[in-house]
């Protein structure tokens, strides 16, 4: 880091940017609610209520122990945050301390985007598990409880791999939403360089996300802009196969892909999940009967078929898959938690090599910012980078699409989160305590990284730096401090 540093002159951090009104945000930080002052009258009547409510409470779990009832999660109405499903909760703006709208008096002069792709079918792989453990479920539980009845009769429909269509609306907004915050560095002659890496589910998101930024130009009467042809024509995409440098593609390092640290992130969920699922894995034999002897993964498998079922849904922020119903706001906690802990050990700060992986795309970005020949011997691919066709220096605007774990590393290179502390194994905490990693914080489907080139008229003429990712500000560390970004 100290490298990339000394290439980019005068590149600090720690903004000093008005902080946001929390208090009028409607946004649900969990396991961070502020305490609120108020009247001491009111302060003691809601005391009386609680200890009431808490006596109400004890009486009735006597009660249910006593009579040796269950109680019946999927029967109650239970609270369903679509943020809670760690990698695979659709984008939403994370909360942030720092406004992420352009500071008065600035003037965005370079941007990079780093996207994932959109909301997709399960990979190939876990839609074949899925299948089964549905099926082994159907056929072998004797009763389906007040809430279970859809599992009956439910038809596997999910996919493989690929989009749905709400994650190819994502990805169309996503390009509206640049179009409409950096359509100005977009010029005839100087159009954004789009690359994406080669799975079909990314280079369609790096079509959609063209249609979208185009389409929204001409909307927005942005001036001339080539058709559909030459622009889907331009996009750059960079093959996934073996032996062939990627860096929107983790995979050429087999000592991080098939040796001990390969392992670490299912090591450190897999531990979390052991304390958090028995009380699952008790209320799903008890609502199915049978000798289903269910597992830990068993458990996580139908908790991913609750997001899965979701985004296969036009709409799924008001329309959420019953499976999401089975479990309860807590469990969706420690579900998001779960998914945290694998990225975080696998990809990201928490695993040797990491940050290692995301090397070559920062070498690239620094290329970038600097307009610079790259300074690479990792994951880059000199063939590529050595040709303005294919990487070219002088744009304004540059979009990358990729995968989530890679952006994790990538991150990572980037020290994004060095002030997270390695998170817990056992207990869990929340983005609000982890310096804002989460999964769903940093990679949810079309997540995405802007990373923004300013000048501001009261810096003179130094340019500044800032990384925003899902709408929220990341304070870089290591550098001096300056009002408005990192110079």
């Amino acid at each position: 880091m100290a490298d990339i540093k000394a290439r980019i002159p005068g590149f600090s951090s720690g903004p000093k940017y008005a902080t946001l009104d929390t208090a009028s945000s409607t946004v649900d930080i969990a396991d961070d609610d502020a305490p609120r002052d108020t009247p001491w009258g009111a302060r003691n009547r809601r005391l009386l209520r609680i200890a009431t409510l808490t006596l109400a409470a004890a009486l009735v779990a006597y009660m249910i122990l006593t009579s040796g009832l269950g109680f019946d999660y999927a029967s109650q109405p239970q609270k369903v945050s679509t943020k809670l499903w760690g990698q695979y909760s659709p984008y939403f703006p994370v909360p942030s301390e720092i406004d992420s709208a352009v500071p008065e008096g600035c003037t965005i002069t370079f941007a990079q985007v780093l996207s994932r792709h959109g909301a997709r079918d399960p990979t190939l792989y876990k839609t074949q598990i899925y299948n089964a453990t549905l099926a082994r479920i159907q056929k072998g539980a004797t009763k389906f409880g007040k809430g279970y009845e859809f599992l009956k009769d439910l038809e596997y429909t999910l996919g493989a791999d690929q989009l749905t269509a709400f994650g190819i609306e994502q990805m169309l907004d996503q390009g509206r939403e640049v179009a409409q915050r950096y359509g100005h560095l977009a010029f005839v002659d100087n159009l954004p360089f789009i690359r994406a890496s080669g799975q079909k589910r990314v280079i369609d998101s790096a079509e959609n996300w063209a249609h979208g930024f185009y389409g929204e130009l001409v909307a927005g009467d942005g001036g001339p802009v080539p058709d559909e042809e030459e622009y889907l024509g331009s996009i750059l995409i960079v093959p996934e196969t073996h032996g062939f440098n990627n860096t929107l593609d983790h995979g050429r390092c087999s000592q991080f892909e098939e040796g001990p640290e390969s392992q670490v992130g299912n090591h450190a969920r897999n531990a979390f999940a052991d304390k958090f699922t028995p009380p699952i894995l008790q209320r799903l034999h008890d609502n199915l009967g049978g000798d289903l002897a269910l597992t830990r993964d068993d458990a996580i498998n139908i908790m991913d078929l609750c997001p899965f079922y979701t985004v296969a849904n036009p709409n799924p922020q008001t329309n959420v898959s019953d499976f999401c119903h089975l479990f309860t706001h807590d469990e969706w906690k420690s579900y998001d938690y779960y998914q945290s802990l694998g990225k975080y050990y696998g990809y990201a700060n928490g695993n040797p090599l990491g940050p290692t992986q995301g090397v070559g795309f920062v070498n690239e970005l620094v290329a970038r910012l600097t307009r610079r020949p790259v300074q690479d011997h990792t994951s880059t691919n000199s063939t590529l980078t050595g040709s303005p066709d294919t990487f070219p220096l002088d744009r304004a605007l540059y979009a990358d699409f990729s995968h989530d774990n890679t952006m994790l590393s990538i991150y990572a290179a980037l020290g994004l989160y060095n002030l997270t502390e390695p998170l817990p194994r056992l207990d869990r905490t929340s983005p609000g305590k982890t310096e804002g990693f989460a999964a769903s914080w940093t990679v949810p489907f079309a997540g995405r990284m802007f990373v923004e080139k300013m000048t501001c008229s009261a810096e003179g003429e130094e340019e500044l730096v800032r990384v925003i990712v899902n709408d929220r500000v990341v304070p870089l560390q290591g550098f001096k401090t300056f009002r408005f970004g990192c110079k």
